[in-house]
């Protein structure tokens, strides 16, 4: 039997069916928007989590399509086959039932306001456009049907676009006869870009407008769904909306339709042949809790499948790297102390940290504290529940990186901003420490920059060489070899002036299993470099003058010894 196609990057349901790409069922997510009937109902879930491929299928699921002319489009034939059509009349009567107002915002992060604003103009009025064989009945007319073809050609008055969903949304009621559903996917897409470039309460203003005025005591609303990666407090642009539910990854309500199951990834690599690669991608894309549901990440699923379709022995990669917001991240690095880089280490090393739940935030109040960082990376998919408590009346939730994928992330990205952190250090004391043999200054400015990186797996030998070597590359007027032959073994570092009529200097390092080793190791180091013979390689090159280093290692401490 001949596989289908992977849906890489498709996230159109119709699209989806349509060319027989492999489907994981999420259309029980319908039955159960049926059940709880929610007015307002608001997905957050980590970027690639399957948001916009559920969106769509909600899409063709409920609404009265119609083509230019008026005609309906019958979207029942997408459905066959699948779970939804076999829960029976109660649900099914719904399909193809109400006019649809479906909205991705994710168009809209510009660099400033305007560019965003007109982002956000154009994408309603493709909606208005779509929607526009409503022009040719007699339920809009005169300055209503003016009103609709300016919002439809991006030429109407700044105040109509505040209210331009709820004006949509009676105009289609008064079409159809039927209240309408609204869909908006990415609704934070905009509020975040707002505030990385700074006009975010213009943004946040606009954005709480047309909410309130399409979700908020709308009798034109049928009912509503959003989806994004953040949860943003009910001040911020739900004011006063109490009729919206708020379905987080803490929530147990909904919590299979959105990312894979153990059971479907088994099943896929069933159905590719690949039934043994299923502990690889365990290991590397499992590890979310959605509520009470494990989950993994379908994005990297996919995207590993179809390379292994490529090759077979294809090795897991960190898909997901790229996807997320790592900006925000990024300013956890900057704004971290000493407390803060040894829990990263911890989390980096598999154990866990504890963080109390702060859900309802806005953008502006991200920085205020560590812990709001801490918030929004476990929202942004960074970390999993382990456990939760209530203390006092405040919910406390054990963190912890969810996969091998994220720990990657972790150490290529997170340990490389820290590493550029340590970059932005005036090194001069240090270079002037090591040319003048003052191993107390040594000591105390290589402590210091271990303080401001991160380092995982019990401070590895390999950690301390490669974190001191990519300092030492920006000595001017030398050049720094590491691990190189020389004499009778491979010492840790050549420090080599341009002129060999200056000090070369060997460095060795040793890692302490105790602290009250530290200076037994660093001499150890020193003896190392006299018996193999490491300054036999630059001996050779002509250098005559030659200075001896030992350092030892423990933890994010050390000890300096010279020998000349």
């Amino acid at each position: 039997m001949k596989v289908k196609p992977l849906p890489v990057g498709v996230d159109d349901f119709e699209q989806l069916i349509t060319n027989n790409y492999y489907f994981v069922d999420k259309t029980m997510l319908i039955r159960e928007l049926l059940e709880k009937k929610g007015d307002v109902n608001l997905f957050t879930r980590p970027r690639r989590f399957g948001k916009s491929l559920n969106m769509s299928m909600l899409r063709y699921f409920f609404e009265d399509d119609r083509n230019s002319s008026g005609e309906k489009t019958d979207h029942a034939q997408l459905f066959q086959g699948l779970s939804i059509m076999r829960s029976g009349e109660e649900y099914l009567r719904h399909m193809g039932n109400y006019p649809v107002i479906a909205l991705s915002l994710k168009a809209a992060k510009q660099e400033d306001f305007q560019q965003s604003f007109d982002a956000l103009k154009e994408t309603l009025a493709e909606e208005f456009d779509r929607h526009s064989y409503i022009l040719k009945s007699e339920c809009l007319a005169g300055r209503r049907k003016e009103k609709y073809i300016a919002l439809m050609e991006m030429t109407a008055n700044r105040s109509d676009y505040n209210t331009s969903l709820r004006f949509l949304s009676k105009c289609l009621r008064d079409y159809h006869g039927q209240k309408t559903v609204i869909l908006i996917d990415e609704y934070d897409v905009p509020l975040e870009s707002a505030h990385f470039h700074r006009y975010y309460p213009q943004m946040s203003a606009f954005i709480r407008s047309l909410f309130e005025s399409a979700l908020k005591t709308n009798p034109n609303l049928e009912f509503a769904v959003l989806t994004g990666c953040l949860r943003i407090s009910r001040e911020s642009i739900f004011t006063g909306m109490n009729n919206l539910k708020i379905i987080s990854v803490l929530n147990k309500n909904y919590d299979e339709h959105f990312g894979f199951a153990s059971d479907e990834v088994r099943q896929m690599c069933e159905d590719y042949g690949m039934p043994e690669k299923y502990d690889t991608i365990k290991e590397w894309y499992d590890g979310y809790v959605f509520g009470d549901a494990n989950v993994y990440n379908p994005w990297s699923v996919v995207l590993y499948m179809s390379d292994l379709l490529a090759d077979r022995d294809e090795l897991p990669a960190s898909y997901w790297a790229n996807t997320s917001s790592n900006s925000i991240v990024r300013s956890l690095i900057e704004r971290a102390d000493r407390n803060t880089k040894d829990e990263i280490e911890r989390v980096i090393d598999g154990k866990t940290v504890e963080k109390p739940v702060h859900e309802d935030i806005t953008y502006g109040e991200i920085y205020s504290s560590m812990d709001h960082l801490w918030n929004f990376m476990f929202f942004t998919g960074y970390f999993r529940k382990e456990g939760e408590r209530m203390e006092a009346g405040q919910k406390y939730i054990t963190l912890a990186i969810p996969n091998e994928e994220v720990r990657c992330i972790f150490r290529s990205k997170v340990m490389g901003w820290f590493r550029e952190e340590v970059g932005k250090r005036d090194l001069s004391r240090l270079f002037g420490a090591l040319t003048g043999r003052d191993t107390a200054v040594m000591r105390e400015e290589i402590e210091i920059m271990l303080w401001t990186t991160i380092s995982y797996h019990d401070y590895y030998e390999s950690f301390y060489h490669g974190f001191l070597a990519g300092i030492l590359y920006g000595m001017e007027g030398y050049v720094v070899k590491s691990n190189r032959e020389g004499g009778t073994g491979r010492t840790d570092l050549f420090i080599r002036p341009v002129s060999r009529r200056r000090t070369a200097y060997v460095v060795e390092f040793k890692v302490a299993e105790r602290y009250e080793d530290l200076g037994r190791k660093a001499e150890e180091a020193l003896r190392q470099v006299e018996e193999k013979s490491y300054e036999r390689e630059l001996r050779d090159e002509g250098y005559t003058s030659i200075v001896r280093y030992g350092i030892s290692f423990f933890g994010k401490d050390c000890e300096v010894k010279v020998y000349s």
